[in-house]
């Protein structure tokens, strides 16, 4: 919905109330490298976020060694600079081991935070790591206020809000922050994703290249076959970029400017930065907005656009081609472009990003990572204590023991010795370049115990008067010893006709509720009123008024169960003390996040996410008196997007989303890549526009591989046009996974021949 101008201005906070009421604004900086980090530094970044070598969501991006963190650590913190870690994929408990080291090496860091997708990993920081501030990652695609309640309860202190919002909707969720004592954080600059963040799915079926493992191969930006609109890139959106709307969000109570590219150069670094650096001083100092963008055409762009920001959802968001704009707009500016003003564009816009790599370079080339040099002093005599001074550029300190040396024979004191009890402090930011132990009588001893003890006090003072944090071994989690359970169906259906199922079958089934519920909620209440045995299915996106609408329709319905792939709705339920499963698209792949589930907010059972294989689910421990649901059958959703898939594809007598579409649109369409795979669009009466793979998924071999484990399979019997061809009607459907499930003869066959084609390769590969 676009929001008028006067509205939109009314938002706007006088420069003189900001100061008074309001601390300076975050500016967060992209570092997928050490000289994107150090560009960023000299740019003015308040902050950067960076990714170690595993756990992090830009594989594609160089990122950092842990042995160049503790530097990077000094340089970032000498400069008023913070360092924020992403760790922000989902994670499978094989994984857990490696998890868990790093996790106990990066708790006597400095680091600054740690950004998190994982459900499981919030609730391993929550309560073994209480030391981390914890971010909630764009993953995690919140935009209503139940979903910030949900990860203030996991501990989260700040929360990246869903790049999808417009201002009213991010001045509403930052208010809910604030009264939850935590940060709201909200991108303004970079790449724009055509999917709902964690909700996209399409690199990882069409490549086996999960998004949420940070492998994401830009399916999206895929050249395909031309649409019938002529378009040869229909899911290409513009960069965002909010340049321009910085009183808007400061009014909107934002406390950090996010900017995106860990995949980008430090030249591209730089220049974003130290635009958006100069438009806040400018703010700052005059309340003035500067509205020349030209600096930031100058590095890789896409052209801009902050379309979702004001509201103005339209065909203008998207631009027919993937690759970089800035000559193109530069050669477009006086008039329309030519060949030969293309061709001078590109040759300036080299030019000048020559000129800005070799000035950057130069400069973060005086700039060090390296770890400060620590001179270790050792003395003492028999009968007196030891003592050990430590020196480094910036302090001079020693420490004394509380027992005397005694003299010995074995087991002395030497240098070697010495220098191996010391060797924990090499992993700080800095590192011992020279022990003297000149000045310690020979033949003396002191307990080992002892040498910890001054090794931890001199570390107390390395880490910034913080205390040593001893290490935590993996928790051993206990499989579920309950009773032998046979697996049973469950029903997912969409269309009030198909409520007869309710009486074809013994299965639960579940009925899926729009996005947008409030035009009908009466008329839902009714549904589930008249028919008990239907249960609601809440979608993965509910914002605004809409997440409100659904809050109200869970206290007048007051349903006994509810699938939910909302957190929002999850704390909901939970307050409500409503028996509630986590949906598949809540993305479960562990058995902390089972745990978190369970403990944190009282659920019942969970959907195991389609995105793991056979050998990641077996190693899933399931908690006592808890329920596990796999889909077993289902059209593969591979994005959800607020944006109007049809413009670019079939076109629309609109060229902007407005209230009506939402509610009132039904249609769909296809696109084909040049590598021949079709993905269906669908757009539903009161839903987003979604995404589909060419063939539903089928696994009927997870019944064998896995026994005894899944309380249910789901089948997905909504109407979504794929290439999937099914030959039966439903209640025969029902019917043939109920033989398989009974260990009828033949029964893998009758299914097999009656829904064709289908794939199951996300259960082979995994994630």
């Amino acid at each position: 919905m676009a929001i008028p101008a006067h509205i939109f201005s009314s938002y706007f906070l006088s420069y003189a109330y900001f100061c008074q009421m309001q601390k300076p604004i975050e500016l967060l900086a992209p570092g997928g490298d050490i000289n994107s980090i150090k560009a960023a530094i000299l740019a003015g970044a308040d902050a950067v976020y960076c990714g170690l070598d595993r756990f992090n969501a830009r594989n594609r991006a160089v990122n950092i060694g842990f042995e160049d963190l503790q530097g990077i650590l000094r340089l970032a913190h000498k400069n008023n600079c913070q360092v924020f870690l992403t760790l922000n994929i989902i994670i499978v408990d094989s994984e857990l081991p490696a998890l868990f080291q790093m996790l106990n090496k990066l708790i006597n860091t400095s680091i600054d935070g740690i950004i998190v997708q994982d459900l499981g990993l919030f609730y391993i920081l929550s309560t073994y790591f209480k030391g981390f501030k914890v971010h909630a990652s764009t993953q995690l695609t919140t935009h209503n206020a139940g979903q910030v309640q949900f990860l203030n309860k996991l501990s989260a202190t700040r929360v990246n809000l869903s790049r999808e919002l417009n201002i009213h909707e991010i001045k509403d969720l930052s208010e809910v922050c604030h009264q939850n004592s935590m940060l709201a954080e909200v991108f303004v600059h970079g790449s724009n994703c055509i999917s709902f963040s964690g909700l996209c799915y399409m690199s990882s079926v069409h490549t086996g290249n999960s998004g949420n493992r940070g492998r994401c191969s830009q399916p999206c930006r895929d050249q395909y076959v031309g649409t019938k609109m002529g378009k040869d890139f229909p899911l290409n959106l513009k960069d965002n970029s909010a340049f321009n709307d910085l009183r808007g969000l400061i009014a909107a109570g934002v406390d950090a400017l996010k900017i995106e590219g860990r995949i980008k150069k430090f030249h591209y670094v730089y220049t974003v930065v130290d635009a958006w650096r100069k438009q806040l001083n400018l703010f700052f100092k005059s309340n003035d907005i500067n509205h020349d963008k030209s600096a930031l055409y100058k590095v890789f762009n896409r052209d801009f656009s902050n379309a979702f920001l004001s509201g103005e959802i339209s065909n203008e968001m998207f631009i027919d081609n993937p690759r970089d704009n800035s000559a193109i707009h530069l050669s477009g500016i006086n008039g329309p472009a030519s060949e030969e003003t293309l061709e001078k564009a590109k040759g300036d816009i080299y030019d000048e990003r020559t000129e800005i790599i070799n000035t950057v370079e130069n400069e973060i080339n005086n700039l060090s990572i390296a770890r400060a040099p620590l001179t270790i002093s050792i003395s003492g005599k028999e009968g007196r204590p030891l003592e050990i001074s430590a020196e480094t550029p910036d302090m001079l300190f020693s420490v004394i023991s509380d027992i005397n040396l005694v003299s010995v024979t074995e087991q002395k004191l030497d240098h070697e010795m010495l220098l191996k009890r010391l060797k924990a402090l090499n992993d700080t930011e800095y590192f011992i370049e020279h022990l003297d132990s000149d000045k310690l009588q020979k033949n003396l001893f002191i307990p080992f115990k002892e040498i910890n003890s001054l090794k931890n006090r001199i570390l107390y003072t390395l880490n910034g008067s913080r205390e040593t944090v001893s290490p935590v071994d993996v928790p051993v989690l206990n499989r579920s010893t309950s009773k032998t359970i046979k697996s049973g169906l469950c029903i997912l259906i969409s269309s009030i006709e198909d409520k007869y199922l309710c009486d074809s079958t013994k299965a639960n089934v579940y009925f899926q509720l729009p996005n947008s519920i409030s035009n009908d909620s009466k008329g839902l209440i009714e549904l589930f009123i008249q028919n008990e045995r239907l249960i609601p299915w809440f979608p993965s996106i509910l914002i605004g008024e809409e997440y409100t609408a659904a809050v109200n329709f869970l206290g007048q319905l007051k349903p006994k169960n509810i699938v939910t792939n909302n957190i929002g709705i999850a704390f909901e339920a939970f307050q409500q003390g409503i028996n509630w499963i986590a949906g598949p698209y809540l993305n479960i792949v562990n058995s902390f996040s089972l745990l978190c589930l369970k403990e944190k907010f009282n659920c019942s059972g969970a959907f195991i996410s389609n995105e793991i294989n056979n050998t990641q689910i077996k190693a899933i421990k399931k908690p006592k008196d808890f329920e596990l649901f796999y889909s077993i059958y289902h059209p593969i959703m591979v994005m959800t997007s607020r944006q109007c898939l049809f413009h670019q594809v079939t076109g629309c007598e609109k060229n902007k989303i407005d209230d009506s579409c939402i509610q009132q649109c039904e249609k769909v369409s296809s696109i084909t890549n040049l590598k021949a795979v079709t993905s269906f669009i669908s757009k539903t009466k009161g839903n987003y526009h979604n995404v589909y793979h060419d063939t539903n998924y089928l696994n009927t071999g997870i019944i064998a591989d896995i026994p005894e484990l899944f309380t249910a399979y789901l089948l997905d019997l909504r109407d979504i046009e794929t290439k999937t061809n099914v030959k039966v009607d439903k209640p025969n459907i029902i019917m043939c996974f109920e033989n398989l499930l009974n260990g009828i003869p033949d029964s893998v066959q009758d299914i097999s021949s009656s829904i064709h084609p289908t794939t199951c390769s996300q259960y082979k590969k995994g994630i």
